[in-house]
């Protein structure tokens, strides 16, 4: 090499590492780590991540689920096990399988786990009793009730899961006939991107997330994954905080956080809209605006609170709603399927942003066309 360029070369090395030791801090849960063959700055990441927002946020989308299947089959009755009713994406799921039971001519049972592991294996213990033709695995791990789910699947009683496996679809371990929710890599993508997007490639995160669900664990790890593309994006504190625990926990570890970054924060992630709503009291003490830094982004759910707080410009800017509604009647389709002796019908809802630009002051996001595209499936 010329000396020249070698000398150059150099300089530019040392500038890089400087760069990086500079941006780390000691305190951090999690570091992301500057690698020498990102440009600083990352502008191909920065390019791609700008290109997947603009098409997450189209409102337009046409209903691109299913349109044919087996006619309803009659006189059926679905058990829906919840992981808490706290949970607004299990609640909101369960009030959209509930509508389209009744449109379909079924009956549902909610049988509400509290959030805890023994609570969970009670209620399924008394869904399984009540002899239902159906059960959903509302938000919890189905391994956590392997015994009972044998027992069902023993006695022939279909499982549909909602955030119940890492896929969508079915699956044989556990055994569902089919697990309904978008793509968990999707939705954690889409979501690293919109902060990569919207920072132009420079921000100070913190990430939250219930390691004790496999689903959430795994898509906080592929945000975590994404925003490390990015070299001018660093994580600095990845927090886990069960979800029925984040009332208690989330106001003192915000105070904490706010305490420790300061303005290094501008960005946080998380695997449910919820952490943003007790969130909110602390960021509000420690003197920030609704509507400015850090800048929330929800990585799922999306319920009507987290809509809420986004058309307020209350201390969430965005979230990447599941179309829950929309995911309980695809779930009574599903179940339809199962009694008619069909296939799953493989449909994985498409990944969607909703900020305050493009929510219309709605307060939930569902794909235009479902409910008629289902009542002409089950009603010929």
């Amino acid at each position: 090499m010329h000396p020249t360029r070698r000398a150059t070369a150099a300089a530019v090395a040392i500038l890089v590492v400087a760069s990086a030791v500079a941006g780390c801090d000691s305190d951090s849960t999690t570091q992301v780590s500057s690698a020498g063959s990102r440009e600083p700055g990352c502008p191909a990441v920065l390019a791609e991540a700008r290109q997947a927002v603009k098409a997450a946020e189209d409102i337009n989308a046409p209903w691109g689920g299913p349109t044919r299947g087996p006619d309803a089959v009659p006189g059926k009755t679905i058990a829906y096990v919840a992981q808490t009713m706290t949970n607004p994406g299990v609640s909101g799921v369960a009030k959209g399988v509930q509508e389209a039971a009744e449109v379909i001519g079924w009956d549902v049972h909610t049988f509400d786990g509290q959030g805890t592991p023994a609570g969970i294996r009670s209620a399924f213990a008394e869904a399984l009793a009540s002899k239902p033709s159906g059960i959903v695995i509302g938000g919890f791990d189905p391994k956590s009730v392997t015994e009972r789910a044998d027992q069902a699947n023993a006695a022939g009683i279909p499982l549909i899961g909602w955030h119940a496996a890492a896929t969508p679809g079915p699956s044989t371990d556990p055994k569902l006939f089919s697990n309904v929710t978008t793509r968990v890599e999707e939705v954690a993508e889409i979501s690293a991107d919109w902060i990569i997007a919207r920072s132009a490639g420079h921000a100070g995160v913190v990430l939250f997330t219930d390691a004790s669900i496999p689903f959430a664990k795994r898509k906080s790890d592929l945000i975590r994954k994404r925003l490390a593309t990015c070299s001018d994006v660093e994580l600095l504190s990845y927090e886990d905080i069960p979800i029925p625990e984040a009332n208690s926990r989330t106001v003192d570890k915000v105070a904490s956080l706010q305490s420790r970054f300061g303005d290094r924060w501008t960005y946080s992630a998380a695997i449910n809209d919820l952490y943003f709503d007790h969130a909110a009291p602390a960021l509000r003490a420690a003197g920030h605006k609704g509507g400015g830094a850090p800048f929330n982004i929800g990585a799922g759910d999306g319920d009507p609170s987290a809509f809420e707080r986004i058309n307020g410009k209350q201390f969430q800017s965005a979230t990447v709603p599941e179309p829950l509604s929309e995911q309980g009647w695809q779930i009574i389709d599903e179940f339809n399927r199962a009694f008619a002796g069909e296939p799953a019908s493989g449909y994985v809802a498409p990944v969607h942003i909703t900020t305050a630009n493009n929510s219309g002051g709605a307060l939930s996001w569902d794909s235009e066309g479902y409910r008629e595209a289902y009542r002409k499936i089950w009603d010929k």
